[in-house]
């Protein structure tokens, strides 16, 4: 069984595990952005985290018709590319269609793949065969088993790297639970497991027509999965979000991002320094 990163590429970034990918849930405008990413960079360079930018320009799923989507891929894409620009931290965002790769590529670093989107295979190869790194957000109607299949399309069309992004699996309505054997499942096929702390506790379309959250469970669940032996972390933040535009029941507050990452690190440096065990 293949053991837990110790570092990941992106481009010709080489960037220590953990990687914590981070961001509101959509661009709201230019100088949001800008100033989430800013305070981003600094908690980045003061905890010594390996950062990557993230936040939508524009969002495909919603619960509600009426629901804000973010300002569209041009100028959304501009102003990613101001915010890699004035911080130095790498970017990422999702894509909806295969005519979204191209121009995405041109500004991301690493491209998403929306988790209701993880089965279409024409947007995977064309994703991945712009030779940058994929991560696939796992739908949560998959089980851990069936992410070797998706793997294998990311890496077969020339994925720099697959990355696979956990945020749990439906129980029911409106309620999703996680099962860790995703860890070792996605590590035995080659790809890095990323544990979604903020989309894990949703709960899709149980507030009036758009999707609640239970945002005191984070750091439970981001411990948990610390303790599984995840290879980063997917986290959304909102400088206040009660405010939000999308999202904002289950995004961390960004002035408690350091105490977040404050529980799980010590965990996530213990289990990297335990001895392998198997039981097979």
């Amino acid at each position: 069984m293949r053991e837990q990163r110790t570092s990941f590429t992106i481009g010709r970034r080489t960037l220590a595990a953990p990687l914590w990918i981070v961001g509101p849930d959509v661009i709201e405008s230019e100088g949001f952005a800008l100033e989430v990413a800013g305070r981003l960079a600094e908690f980045a360079r003061e905890l010594r985290l390996s950062l990557v930018f993230k936040a939508s320009f524009e969002k495909a799923n919603r619960s509600s018709a009426t629901s804000f989507r973010g300002p569209g891929l041009r100028e959304g894409l501009r102003i990613l590319r101001k915010v890699a620009e004035a911080t130095g931290l790498p970017v990422t965002s999702d894509v909806h269609g295969i005519e979204q790769v191209a121009p995405a590529a041109e500004v991301l670093d690493v491209i998403q793949i929306p988790a209701f989107l993880c089965r279409q295979n024409a947007l995977l190869e064309a994703a991945a065969a712009t030779g940058k790194v994929v991560n696939l957000k796992k739908g949560q109607f998959l089980s851990p088993w069936d992410i070797a299949q998706r793997v294998q399309v990311l890496r077969g069309a020339g994925a720099a790297e697959a990355w696979i992004t956990e945020r749990g699996v439906s129980f029911g309505y409106q309620r999703l639970v996680n099962d860790f054997r995703v860890v070792p499942l996605a590590h035995e096929c080659g790809a890095a497991l990323i544990f979604d702390a903020t989309h894990s506790v949703q709960t899709p379309g149980g507030a009036l027509g758009v999707s609640g959250g239970e945002r005191s469970f984070i750091p439970v669940l981001a411990r948990a999965a610390a303790g599984a032996g995840v290879d980063g972390f997917f986290l959304e933040v909102h400088p206040a979000p009660e405010e939000a535009l999308c999202d904002g029941a289950n995004a961390v507050p960004l002035a408690r991002l350091p105490a977040v990452a404050a529980q799980i690190l010590p965990i996530a440096e213990v289990v990297r320094g335990l001895p392998e065990c198997r039981l097979e």
